[in-house]
């Protein structure tokens, strides 16, 4: 069963229990008072039994008689019966308190020119005392005869334990009474039709909003992540549920982006460690296979000839210092990847920059290095591992271009950070590759001879121990134009821990 058919069958059994309650009540009300207006009638005009000089009876009045209803209604008043016109003729008649008529002394009431009388019960009590000092009981009967009327009946008790049974009709009671029942039932069924057609209308308008949820719990479900339950502005309950909904989307979507982020960083992580150790095997299998090749040539006799021998244990020591540089780097970038710690002290880098422009001039006379400084600088870093940035850069220029290209090393500060830029009048590469010469072991090998060889890892370095920083290095190219490679990093220390690992590849 639907949410909205329940709330309806609950609006209409409420609704119907409403209109029963109130029916009911007015119902009694009305009988309540009908009745009463009856009792005060029976009391105001009190009526008497007269002997007929004829019969010896009772002189009752016939129902077609004109002088029905005359007389001063007192008790030593005119012969007769006497009731009032407004509730037709009446019954009167003189009992025990079993309800026995005492020697005929009773008039029957007339209805439709039919006598009826009041079944009256076997024994009256009930018995209260009245205003007048009467002590008398206000009762409802059955007629004696099917079809006839109910009477309303009052009892007063005589001072030798008799009654006088007075009684009026109640037809016209009853038809006012099934009259309000007729009108209380179609304005019920009325009213419940009404209540039923608005509480459906009201019932759609108020879970419109879940409908609206419902659909976007598809879309959500569909795959669009982004969706949001409308109406949260609302200050509804339907409004607090969108509101508390939307959160709980915002942080799944969060959630999820994380997640698929984590897996995209993931995949690409493994990405670059297949490749990296792809690489790795790469680079050294050159120089093991020429260990290899140096050590059977000894063993073909080179170590007995004075001639061969020098040029195998060069060849040797080359490849093994080859070797030894590639898994040198190789530490390097590890332990920079896992967080190696560095020690955050006060550097001027103008004094490292000139110290490491000397030592490159004493290892590569033949490429010439200008150093350029528009005021001191200095910064909170690794002064050890700052020097090495410098080191790499001067060293890959010496890598990769041919001899007589000048260099520039050029140190300044931009508001909190300071720049290192190293540039060369080598030949260049294309923009698009000098954006990839961070990247373990890549080389660009068809623009930039490799006179002096490398392992393809001094630039990934660079970028590992910048970022370690908290900095940023950038390489800008263009064939023919040489190459640029700006490093910048913060004046202070890089908030948080500066062990934590940056992932450069």
């Amino acid at each position: 069963m639907s949410l909205r058919l329940r709330l309806l069958l609950a609006v209409g059994a409420i609704a119907t229990v409403a209109l029963v309650v109130a029916d009911l009540a007015t119902y009694s009300a009305l009988q309540s008072f009908l009745y009463k207006q009856v009792d005060q009638s029976l009391a105001q005009h009190p009526a008497r039994l007269a002997a007929n000089p004829v019969t010896g009876g009772p002189d009752c009045p016939s129902p077609h008689s004109a002088a029905f209803g005359a007389g001063d209604g007192s008790p030593g008043g005119g012969g007769g019966a006497n009731f009032p016109n407004t509730y037709g003729i009446g019954y009167i008649a003189v009992t025990t308190t079993s309800g026995s008529v005492v020697a005929g002394l009773e008039c029957p009431a007339y209805v439709g020119n039919r006598a009826y009388r009041p079944q009256l019960p076997g024994h009256i009590t009930g018995f209260t005392i009245q205003s007048d000092g009467t002590s008398a009981t206000y009762f409802t009967a059955g007629p004696t005869k099917p079809g006839g009327p109910q009477f309303r009946v009052l009892a007063t008790q005589l001072q030798n334990g008799d009654l006088i049974i007075q009684a009026f009709s109640l037809g016209d009671t009853t038809r006012t009474l099934h009259t309000l029942f007729l009108i209380e039932l179609a304005v019920t069924a009325g009213a419940l039709v009404l209540a039923l057609a608005g509480g459906w209308w009201l019932v759609r308008l108020g879970l419109r909003p879940l409908g609206d949820v419902e659909r976007t719990a598809d879309s959500i479900a569909a795959g669009n992540l982004d969706q949001r339950v409308p109406g949260a502005d609302d200050t509804s309950e339907v409004g607090r549920l969108a509101r508390a909904l939307n959160v709980m989307l915002e942080r799944i979507e969060t959630a999820f982006s994380a997640r698929l982020a984590s897996e995209a960083r993931l995949q690409e992580s493994e990405r670059h460690l297949r490749q990296f150790v792809a690489d790795a095997s790469h680079e050294l299998r050159t120089p093991i296979a020429a260990v290899s090749a140096y050590a059977e040539l000894f063993e073909r006799g080179a170590g007995q000839r004075a001639d061969d021998l020098p040029r195998v244990m060069t060849g040797i020591r080359t490849e093994t210092a080859r070797m030894d540089r590639l898994v040198s780097d190789l530490l390097t970038l590890a332990r920079l990847d896992e967080g190696l710690p560095l020690e955050f002290i006060p550097v001027e880098l103008v004094a490292l920059g000139a110290e490491a422009v000397r030592t490159s001039m004493t290892v590569g006379p033949a490429w010439p290095v200008q150093f350029t400084a528009s005021r001191p600088v200095e910064v909170m870093g690794d002064p050890v591992r700052l020097r090495q940035v410098l080191d790499n850069l001067l060293a890959n220029v010496r890598a990769h271009t041919p001899e007589g290209t000048t260099a520039t090393v050029h140190v300044d500060q931009e508001g909190p950070r300071a720049r290192i830029a190293v540039s060369d009048t080598g030949p260049g590469m294309p923009a698009d590759e000098a954006a990839r010469v961070f990247e373990r072991f890549y080389r660009f090998d068809a623009a930039r001879a490799r006179t002096h060889g490398g392992s393809g890892l001094g630039l990934s370095i660079v970028a590992a121990i910048v970022h370690a920083h908290g900095g940023t290095v950038a390489a800008t190219s263009s064939r023919g134009g040489g190459m640029t490679v700006t490093v910048s990093i913060p004046i202070s220390a890089p908030l948080g821990d500066p062990a934590v690992p940056y992932d450069v590849r």
